[in-house]
């Protein structure tokens, strides 16, 4: 398990077809071979290492799932393709600095805009659809590994504010449009989403207003279900 909060910026050396070779900093000699690695944000083993670099292994679904294909083909898209955010997995009695990040990337999202915004820089992706009831305003979203907090949610976009620490001390701070990232929602609210969506159709289940419009949000084919048994009884009636 992770937290979010970048330790260091390492940088690919080589790939292969299935991996990437990544230097690390001399404070990092007690990494060891099967450790666990969040590569911007992809919890990756360690198979093989040197004096100042290791391996990691990428397997067909970590390569659906992340930026590294683009890596590995040497696509650009606008930012540091060979800067790579590292965090060791979180020690027992460690300090939780960010949120739970488990280092399974779910979605490659593609950044829309960037602006600046006093001391901030403001930067808008694009929202998959599968993705959309997970990440909400001021919840927590990891890109690149990076814990965040969502400022914004629209339907196909959402946006994250970056401090200037974040920005000189991440692979985040040059990031444009065009840009990809690595996007892992917050798994309370997944785990939250899925135990909530076994109730959210039955119609017999009676909720406050504001539970039942929250759950018309995520769940927008909720009214269409009613509507259609509505109908049905109505139907019946006659």
């Amino acid at each position: 398990m992770f937290t979010g909060i970048v330790e260091e910026v390492g940088s690919v050396l080589a790939t292969g077809a299935t991996t990437l070779d990544i230097a690390i900093p001399a404070t990092w000699s007690d990494v060891k071979l099967g450790d666990s690695i969040a590569v911007d944000g992809a919890c990756l083993t360690v198979v093989a290492r040197g004096e100042d670099w290791l391996r990691v292994e990428l397997m067909p679904e970590t390569l659906r799932r992340t930026r590294f294909a683009s890596l590995i083909a040497d696509e650009r898209s606008g930012q540091d393709e060979r800067a790579v955010n590292l965090e060791r997995s979180l020690p027992v009695g460690g300090r939780f600095g960010g949120h739970i990040v488990q280092g399974h990337v779910e979605a490659v999202v593609t950044v829309l805009s960037t602006r600046e915004e006093g001391n901030s820089l403001v930067c808008e992706m694009a929202l998959p659809v599968a993705l959309r009831p997970y990440i909400v305003p001021k919840g927590f979203v990891a890109l690149n590994g990076v814990s965040l907090t969502v400022v914004s949610c629209l339907e196909d976009r959402f946006s994250v504010a970056l401090i200037p620490y974040t920005r000189t001390h991440t692979n985040l701070g040059r990031l444009r449009p065009g840009s990809l990232l690595n996007l892992e929602s917050d798994i309370l609210g997944r785990y939250l989403v899925q135990l909530v969506g076994h109730y959210a159709f039955s119609t017999q289940l009676q909720l406050p207003e504001a539970a039942s419009d929250a759950l018309d949000w995520v769940f927008p084919e909720r009214n269409k279900a009613g509507e259609g048994e509505g109908e049905g009884a109505k139907r019946q009636e006659g």
